[in-house]
C-alpha cells in the first residue's frame, strides 16, 4: 500500500475494516473484533492522499473510519463501494471533508461522533479566550527568552473580561457549554447569532440572573442578535462555533473584523475557512489591542504568511478535543457506527450517548447522517 505501512488486529476477523489513523484507547477494536471484523489501522501520521485510501480499500473492504483531514468524496465513496463496503464513519463530529449526497448516491451510510466534544471544545475556547485576552503567549515567551527583569506597573497588560460581554457564533451545544461557563464563570451578558433561537441557553443565563439578585449581585442578560454585525458591535470577545459550508466560508471577514471593537478578542473553534485568515493577519497587524485566539487554519497544516509571528494571536495546533476521554468517547463511537451498521443494528440518533461510552455497548448504531435518507430503521 505504496509507502504506507498498515497493522493487523484480528487477523482471523471475517469482515474487513480500515481505519486510516491510529485512534486512542483500546474500546474501540473491542468493538471491531467483537463484530468479527479484521481491523487495518494505517500507522503513518502523515495525511492519506485519496489514491492511498483507495488502494487500502480494495480489493474487498467491509467498512472504513476516516479522518477530518481526507476527502472522503464521490471517488472515495465510489471505491468503497466497488470493494462492497457498507458502512463509514468520520472520526469527527464535523463532516464538512464528507460529501454525505455521494455518499448516499453510493448506498453508503456516514457515521459521526457527537457529544463527547461538546466540554472538552468549550473548555479549549475558554482557555484560548483567556490565553488571548491576558497575553499567556507572549508573557511565556518573553519570560523563556530571559527577558523578564522583575515585576513592572505595565508588563503585559491585558483585558479584563469579568462583567463584560461575550458574543457567541452559532449557539449549538458547544456554543450553548461556551457561553454559559463565561456567564456563570465571570458574569458576562451573553450576545448570540444563530439561525435558531436557543430558548434553552437564554432559560439558564435568565435563570442564573435570578439567582444573582437573590445573592444582592447584578444580574447578567443573553440575547440573540439580529445581524453578525449587531454581535461584533456589542461584544468584548467573539467564539466562533458554527459549521463550515458555503454560507460561513469566511464568515468573519475584513469588513466585520472592522465591526469589532479595537481591544477585542476573537477566538475560533470551529473550522478554520470561517474567517479570512489573511483578513485577521492584516486586521492585527493594524490593530495591535485587538487579539486572536485560533485552534483552527484555513489551510491546515499551513498558516497564512505573518500569522504566526504576531504576538497578539494565541495559535495552538488543532487539539480543542484533545482530551483523552473525548478522543477515546470519539474512537468508541466511530467503531460503534461501523459495527452497529455490519451488524444491521437500528439507528439512534439521540443525543444522549453516554450508554455507548462505557459497560455493555447498546446494540443499536449511534450517529449515522444519512439514515433517513437511506431508510435505514430507527429506534422508536
Amino acid at each position: 500500500m505504496a509507502s504506507f505501512e498498515w497493522q493487523v488486529h484480528n487477523p482471523s476477523g471475517h469482515r474487513r475494516v480500515i481505519v486510516t489513523k491510529e485512534l486512542p484507547g483500546r474500546r474501540w477494536r473491542d468493538i471491531l473484533t467483537a463484530a468479527d471484523c479484521r481491523v487495518e489501522i494505517c500507522t503513518a501520521s502523515d495525511i492519506l492522499p485519496g489514491a492511498a485510501i483507495d488502494q487500502a480499500l480494495a480489493p474487498r473492504c467491509d467498512g472504513a473510519i476516516g479522518q477530518l483531514t481526507e476527502p472522503w468524496d464521490e471517488d472515495r465513496f465510489r471505491a468503497l463501494k466497488a470493494a462492497g463496503g457498507r458502512a463509514y464513519s468520520n472520526y469527527a463530529v464535523g463532516y464538512n471533508n464528507v460529501d454525505v449526497a455521494a455518499a448516499t448516491r453510493q448506498g453508503i451510510p456516514v457515521g459521526n461522533t457527537p457529544g463527547v466534544l461538546t466540554e472538552t471544545t468549550a473548555q479549549m475556547a475558554v482557555a484560548l479566550t483567556f490565553a488571548a485576552a491576558r497575553r499567556i503567549g507572549e508573557a511565556e515567551r518573553y519570560l523563556r527568552a530571559g527577558r523578564y527583569r522583575g515585576w513592572l506597573p505595565s508588563l503585559f497588560l491585558g483585558e479584563l473580561l469579568w462583567r463584560k460581554t461575550v458574543g457567541v457564533i452559532g449557539a449549538g451545544r458547544i456554543g450553548e457549554a461556551y457561553a454559559c461557563m463565561m456567564a456563570e464563570g465571570h458574569k458576562m451578558n451573553v450576545i448570540y447569532y444563530d439561525i435558531h433561537p436557543n430558548e434553552r441557553l437564554e432559560a439558564q443565563v435568565d435563570a442564573y440572573a435570578d439567582f444573582l439578585v437573590a445573592q444582592g449581585r447584578a444580574p447578567i442578560t443573553c440575547t440573540r442578535a439580529v445581524t453578525v454585525e449587531d454581535l461584533l458591535e456589542a461584544a468584548d470577545c467573539v467564539s466562533i462555533h458554527t459549521v463550515l459550508d458555503e454560507t460561513t466560508q469566511h464568515l468573519i471577514n475584513a469588513e466585520r473584523l472592522a465591526c469589532m471593537k479595537p481591544n477585542a478578542v476573537v477566538v475560533n473553534t470551529s473550522r478554520g475557512p470561517v474567517i479570512d485568515e489573511a483578513a485577521l493577519v492584516d486586521h492585527c497587524r493594524s490593530h495591535p489591542d485587538f487579539r486572536a485566539g485560533l485552534d483552527v487554519f484555513e489551510n491546515e497544516p499551513d498558516m497564512a504568511p505573518g500569522l504566526d509571528q504576531l504576538d497578539n494571536v494565541v495559535i495552538v495546533p488543532h487539539i480543542a478535543s484533545a482530551t483523552r476521554w473525548t478522543r477515546e468517547g470519539m474512537a468508541t463511537l466511530a467503531a460503534a457506527n461501523v459495527a452497529g451498521l455490519l451488524m444491521g443494528y437500528p439507528i439512534w440518533n439521540r443525543t444522549d450517548i453516554r450508554a455507548f461510552l462505557e459497560g455493555d455497548l447498546p446494540t443499536v448504531t449511534p450517529s449515522i447522517l444519512n439514515a433517513p435518507e437511506l431508510g435505514l430503521t430507527m429506534v422508536t
